[in-house]
């Protein structure tokens, strides 16, 4: 690729709007029409995947607080007031297009669902050691990686909240989790490799919100909601223009540490979030439950393994405590984000934790939880023929 398709081209305005209030907030402008403060002197930051999800919301934000946004993806967005440099970010070529930059933020959290291995693999993985050797060759001072509070895994004796330091027990498998115990390893030889360069690390909860469509947020798109029995699940989500904002607090140095959890605060019960669902449970036993999870991921019906299921059995709630000291807060709690998140898959349905019309969804499923739920119900109504024989 020549250096004149990297040449940086401001991306002009759109229409302003509004937030519709939720939970009782009031209304807000939209962060993608907030009026731009920028000024000379605002830190340069590159964000990796600016286009889109959590990247874009990202880019709003950091324009709003005014930086200079060099964002840096496979083909220009349209966040306003940023300048492109396009291209591959996990093209070793990156290093060319990190001139003059003061922060790069590389956001390898989970932001789509219908990826396969290889393709999250190169999303989050390849393209994060990517970053992370072309801000130390480029001479980037720092670098800010987003990842998830899922790598501290879900286990049922889990402090609530984990604290940022927790040590980080995640399956290292083939699911999402394990790519981003991966990301974080590679954080942890960066900071060894290149003893200048800063590295700070953001883990959310649940992202939920415009543009994130995940095989969790999927778990709410079922007819009923799977509960494995005599496990204790806490939801805990992150509405994605809060992370953003928190990412952007990082970037612009308005809070230290070289990890921060992100968080609405506290967290819903299993009981809250089918009242707020308004959609019943069905338990199976673990043993059940896990094998059937196995089973499906081994003949490809679900992308993701058994270990996913533990993400909707135990907590895994974070505090945000670091960022909270600094005096950020989320703009959204649970109740609101959860309802975001329920308007967004309304009327959606997924096999496999793929999207279909509900038409032709048979088993109704969205991520391994539901397709789970689906095949277990079909196993019991063939045992009730059974035993009616």
């Amino acid at each position: 690729m020549g250096t004149d398709d990297h040449a940086e081209q401001p991306v002009e305005g759109v229409a302003p709007g509004v937030h519709r209030s939720r939970g009782g907030r009031q209304d807000r402008p939209a962060p993608a029409t907030v009026r731009s403060r920028r000024s000379a002197a605002g830190p340069s930051i590159g964000v990796v995947y600016a286009g889109s999800g959590l990247g874009r919301a990202l880019a709003t934000h950091l324009v709003a607080d005014g930086a200079r946004v060099v964002g840096l993806d496979v083909r220009r967005g349209d966040v306003p007031g940023v300048t492109w440099r396009v291209g591959d970010p996990a093209h070793p070529d990156l290093v060319r297009r990190l001139g003059g930059l003061d922060v790069l933020v590389h956001p390898a959290a989970e932001t789509a669902g219908d990826e396969d291995r290889q393709g999250r693999a190169v999303r989050r993985v390849r393209a994060c050691q990517t970053a992370l050797t072309a801000a130390a060759a480029a001479g980037v001072p720092r670098v800010v990686v987003v990842t998830s509070a899922m790598v501290y895994g879900a286990r049922p004796d889990n402090p609530v909240p984990l604290d940022e330091d927790a040590p980080l027990l995640a399956a290292p498998d083939d699911s999402v989790a394990g790519d981003l115990l991966e990301v974080e390893e590679l954080v942890a030889r960066a900071r060894e490799l290149h003893p200048g360069l800063t590295v700070t690390v953001v883990r959310p909860a649940l992202v939920v919100g415009p543009g994130v469509d995940t095989f969790r947020t999927r778990h709410f798109a079922a007819p009923r909601l799977l509960v494995v029995k005599d496990t204790r699940p806490l939801w805990q989500f992150a509405h994605v223009d809060d992370v953003a904002s928190a990412v952007a607090w990082s970037a612009l140095g308005r809070v230290a540490g070289e990890v921060l959890t992100v968080g609405c605060a506290g967290y819903l019960t299993q009981e809250q979030v089918e009242e707020h669902v308004g959609l019943g449970r069905i338990e199976l036993p673990s043993r059940v439950a896990t094998a059937t999870a196995e089973r499906l991921h081994r003949i490809g019906v679900t992308a993701a393994p058994a270990s996913d299921l533990a993400y909707s059995s135990w907590p895994w709630v974070v505090s945000s405590a670091r960022l909270r000291a600094a005096g950020w807060r989320p703009a959204f709690d649970n109740s609101a984000a959860l309802q975001v998140l329920l308007e967004d898959v309304r009327g959606r349905f997924a096999v496999g934790g793929r999207r279909m019309p509900a038409r032709e969804a048979a088993l109704g499923a969205a991520g391994t939880t539901v397709a789970v739920l689906s095949t277990a119900a079909v196993v019991r109504q063939v045992r009730r023929q059974r035993r009616g024989g």
